[in-house]
């Protein structure tokens, strides 16, 4: 069984950039939660936080050979204007002078003369490449580009970065049988014996790595990539998944925060059962926007929908490449258009196929989430997304728990609540690793100003969640702005409420009011 939801930006991310192309290379705040601000200017070399002492110089010291970026199996090599590097960083932060892994960067640099420093961009999953998103992105931030060095990279156990793979195509493929809402003693004893034979691959695969890729260790990557690209203080634009890491950042951190976006925020007050229940709702919330474009009454056609799921999971469907649709697939091609709103005629024409009995549309639709090609190739993203979770995440509700809490996740949504309830039980079980935390730690008193962005619509983050990341980061540090919208994110979507008030913060240090509203 293959993940199809965890906070993913992976599946935005290449809606959000297809068709775009690369370009060249070559403080004060609020004070009571209202009031408009600068947020400080990008401060010199010589007025850094000091490093860690305890830092090796090999590490802080380090010079970064930037050459033409290769292309790979799963992505063709930019354009000449991007270099690659390689970044060194301790394998446990807990002894930095030990053995090292290698983080692999990409960079443009700035455009213009009056060059503010690196935007650090991480695109979420977790478990999205950084190296492969960032060029097709950096179309949408040209403007930013004038100021700023466009950098991203590979977090550890992603992709070029020690990158985890814990199947081959083979077993993955096989695993999609395996149904994600087991009805029967049997359906459930594979369900749960296929997450456990999971971990044990990955702990295979990753050896000591597997315990070391956890959230905390990626923002302290990012602090040693701040102080070697030679930034004072850390500029960070997070997406997703990537709103957590860069939560984590700033309370780890709060004295380096320079200019930090935070956009399609996940709720860091929010467990692992509290994630899934927010994901039914957003899913659902996105969904019942969906069918009322369709003219279809929501409630009505929700119920459509889950009867034509009960029908597949008895039944699945058949398709022209011969492969079946089943239960858990099906649901993967409704999830993946739910996420852009210039998806959702591919989800209608996918229903209304599969309502007569073909399931190739929905089968492609899948197939596009799960990063599967035409050969029979699929990508890893779920392999690091799992591997850095389950670290994360200290709770394993038991299979009572689940059964118990089922009734309520099917109330939220008919579609999606027996899928997320139970996925809550089974992406983590029998994991050979311990979690770290219930709720990530993001306040960050002291820290400047940090803008926190959330949409209406967002079906993966639900926009409550930025509100709740406003008020952990605390008083006078998270500034809340909110767009009336949908799909997954807001930047960089048609709203020019939402572009000019990113950009003003980043390029000028315009803070916004917090709690401005862009419809």
């Amino acid at each position: 069984m293959e993940r199809w939801l965890r906070w993913t930006a992976a599946a935005a991310a290449a809606l959000l950039v297809a068709g775009c192309g690369g370009s060249s290379d070559g403080g004060g705040g609020r004070s009571d939660g209202k009031a408009t601000g600068t947020a400080p200017p990008s401060a010199s070399r010589s007025s850094a936080p000091a490093a860690s002492a305890d830092l090796p110089a090999s590490l802080t010291s380090q010079h970064l050979d930037w050459h033409r970026c290769e292309a790979t199996g799963d992505a063709k090599a930019p354009g000449d204007d991007w270099r690659c590097a390689t970044l060194k960083v301790p394998l446990d932060w807990a002894e930095p002078g030990g053995a090292t892994i290698g983080l692999a960067l990409i960079r443009a640099r700035a455009t213009g003369g009056d060059r503010l420093g690196s935007l650090l961009f991480n695109f979420g999953g977790p478990g999205g490449s950084g190296v492969d998103t960032m060029p097709y992105y950096a179309a949408l931030t040209s403007a930013l580009r004038e100021r700023y060095d466009l950098v991203s990279w590979d977090p550890r156990g992603v992709s070029r970065s020690e990158g985890i793979r814990c199947r081959d195509d083979r077993e993955i493929a096989a695993a999609e049988d395996v149904d994600a809402t087991p009805d029967t003693p049997a359906e459930e004893k594979a369900y749960f014996e296929d997450s456990t034979a999971f971990g044990r691959s990955c702990r295979k695969a990753a050896g000591r790595l597997l315990a070391h890729v956890s959230t905390t260790d990626t923002a302290r990557d990012m602090d040693l990539m701040r102080q070697v690209l030679g930034d004072s203080r850390m500029h960070y634009f997070g997406i997703s998944y990537g709103t957590e890491l860069g939560g984590v950042y700033a309370h780890l951190f709060p004295k380096r925060v320079g200019r930090l976006i935070l956009d399609a925020v996940v709720d860091p007050t929010a467990d692992t059962v509290g994630h899934a229940e927010n994901q039914t709702r957003g899913f659902q919330r996105a969904l019942d926007d969906y069918l009322k474009s369709t003219g279809q009454d929501p409630e009505q056609g929700t119920r459509k929908i889950a009867d034509l799921l009960k029908r597949i999971d008895a039944e699945p469907l058949r398709t022209s490449s011969g492969r079946r649709l089943t239960q858990t697939l099906a649901v993967t091609g409704i999830v993946l258009p739910l996420y852009s709103e210039s998806r959702w005629p591919r989800l209608t024409a996918a229903l209304e196929s599969a309502e007569k009995g073909d399931g190739s549309r929905l089968l492609a639709l899948a197939d596009d989430y799960n990063e599967r090609d035409s050969s029979g190739h699929y990508g890893t993203t779920s392999h690091s997304q799992r591997a850095i979770s389950c670290l994360d995440d200290r709770q394993r509700p038991t299979v009572a728990e689940t059964k118990r809490r089922l009734a309520e996740f099917e109330r939220i949504s008919p579609v999606f609540g027996d899928f997320l309830g139970w996925d809550s039980a089974g992406w983590c079980h029998g994991w050979p690793v311990p979690g770290q935390f219930d709720t990530p730690e993001v306040g960050a008193p002291g820290a400047a100003p940090v803008l926190v962005v959330g949409n209406t619509g967002d079906p993966a983050t639900p926009y409550e969640g930025a509100r709740r990341m406003a008020d952990e980061l605390g008083r006078g540090v998270g500034v809340e702005l909110t767009w009336k919208g949908e799909g997954h994110g807001a930047y960089g979507r048609g709203s020019d409420c939402v572009d000019s008030a990113v950009n003003a913060y980043l390029l000028k240090g315009t803070v916004p009011k917090d709690g401005t509203v862009c419809s």
